[in-house]
């Protein structure tokens, strides 16, 4: 990929700027570019939280399995595929897309909390949600220039 970088107004070489290259290569990346890493990335994120839903909704035996082990009982796998399918096409609609990734971002505040009661490991199952939460959140911020004025850090 190619990185085109545009000069901001007033942007000098000073001493003040001298390792800006590097620093502020993404930030600096064209608009277009920016979202067509974020489109990527929501098209890597859609087939696997499709999947996950699916399985839930047809309730699939390892999605069975799973749910049980958690100490949940078998009822509640269609619910919670139907909820993350909507949340899936809130997060794929552009225009409400936040809503989709807070949506979201409770949902797996739910699997931490779950695997946070089971005593699981800590870097392997209780933090695995808020590390698809953070690929969601990336992957919006990215893509959408709402997002990013409310997400980035501005000079004072």
């Amino acid at each position: 990929m190619s990185y085109a970088l545009r000069r901001e107004p007033g942007h000098t070489r000073s001493r003040r700027h001298a390792g800006c290259d590097e620093r502020c290569r993404l930030a600096r990346l064209l608009p277009f570019e920016r979202a067509s890493l974020g489109r990527q990335d929501r098209e890597r994120y859609r087939g696997a939280l499709l999947f996950d839903a699916a399985m839930k909704v047809f309730k699939l035996p390892a999605a069975v399995d799973g749910t049980v082990q958690l100490g949940y009982p078998a009822g509640v796998l269609v619910p919670l595929g139907i909820i993350q399918i909507v949340c899936l096409i809130l997060y794929l609609i552009p225009r409400v897309s936040p809503l989709g990734a807070v949506l979201w971002t409770g949902y797996l505040g739910g699997a931490v909390a779950t695997h946070v009661r089971l005593g699981n490991p800590l870097f392997t199952h209780v933090l695995f949600p808020t590390y698809v939460a953070t690929l969601l959140w990336v992957g919006l911020w990215l893509r959408d220039p709402r997002v990013r004025a409310l997400l980035t850090p501005r000079a004072r």
